[in-house]
């Protein structure tokens, strides 16, 4: 059912894409953990990741289950992208830093700590509020050739700037940078595949769209190719906290300022929103800064010594 602009498209949905989300954050966070080992792994003694490191990671199942995971966690996104507007289903990928720390203290063994429950606490609290205030007043709305041209516009901006930091300052890109750089890539995918579907159910898609998919394809193996460099840098936990703030951030940000999801809602649910998300990244930050420990090549993210040809 597509309305005017304003109007709920699809409303009846919107709750149904909530499930389907957080379990593409759980598989997100699984993913993210089995390509760190495989990475680290793989890397051992060079310190970087070049081009001749692809075909090892290929052979490694490790590295492999990782991106399997990665892909039905995608698809799992797509899924929930369909039922439901992009503000209600981006913030739910913050669940997957909560199941990366659950993984970390299962492997380690160790009790979480005060500091740690109370992170928790408030990442989870932020985001269910953010998604139940998002569910109630956001809105689907036609995707027009206007929101396909200012999206793919700004994506080239983002991969021109890319380019250029890969090209000039290389040597200088930490394991941060590379994952704000993915989360940033990672929030235009989310917001390209919006706009794709958006337009399959109207019926419109024409070139303008299949453009919009060759950029949702580009962005999605550059932000992947940046992960890959960031694991080579930062622990598990600090990539998937980085896409998790950042990604969100970027996909909410296109949402409300170019498609317009958020133009039917009240002020008080912006107040919402800023005051819910700060809540959120508190949590996700107060986790990031919990100091754990960094898997090596030896001891993988998840446990045990790496088996050989692992």
């Amino acid at each position: 059912m597509i309305m005017a602009s304003g109007v709920p498209v699809l409303a009846e949905g919107h709750w149904v894409g909530i499930p389907i989300a957080v379990a593409g954050a759980v598989m997100l966070s699984l993913g993210t953990w089995f390509q760190s080992r495989g990475v680290v792994a793989a890397v051992a003694g060079s310190g970087s990741l070049n081009g001749q490191h692809l075909g090892v990671l290929i052979r490694r199942p490790v590295w492999a289950a990782g991106t399997a995971m990665l892909g039905v966690a995608i698809m799992l996104q797509l899924a929930a992208l369909r039922f439901s507007p992009l503000m209600v289903v981006q913030p739910i990928g913050a669940v997957a830093l909560v199941v990366t720390e659950v993984i970390h203290l299962a492997v380690s063994g160790r009790r979480p700590g005060a500091r740690r429950v109370v992170a928790v606490v408030l990442c989870v609290g932020g985001i269910a509020a953010f998604v139940v205030i998002a569910a109630l007043w956001v809105v689907d709305v036609p995707i027009t050739d206007e929101y396909l041209r200012t999206v793919l516009l700004l994506l080239a901006l983002v991969l021109v700037a890319v380019a250029a930091a890969f090209r000039w300052a290389r040597q200088h890109l930490n394991a941060i940078a590379y994952t704000v750089g993915a989360g940033v890539l990672y929030g235009f995918v989310a917001t390209l595949a919006k706009t794709v579907l958006g337009r399959v159910v109207q019926g419109q898609f024409g070139w303008l769209s299949l453009t919009a998919l060759a950029g949702l394809l580009l962005a999605t193996a550059v932000g992947a190719w940046l992960v890959q460099h960031a694991h080579t840098a930062g622990r598990p936990e600090l990539v998937v906290a980085g896409l998790t703030v950042v990604d969100p951030l970027i996909a909410v940000t296109l949402a409300i300022t170019v498609l317009g999801e958020a133009a039917t809602a009240p002020p008080a649910a912006f107040m919402g929103f800023l005051l819910t998300g700060a809540l959120a990244v508190t949590g996700v930050m107060a986790l990031t800064t919990a100091g754990t420990a960094s898997p090596t090549p030896e001891q993988g993210p998840l446990s045990g010594p790496l088996p050989p040809g692992r």
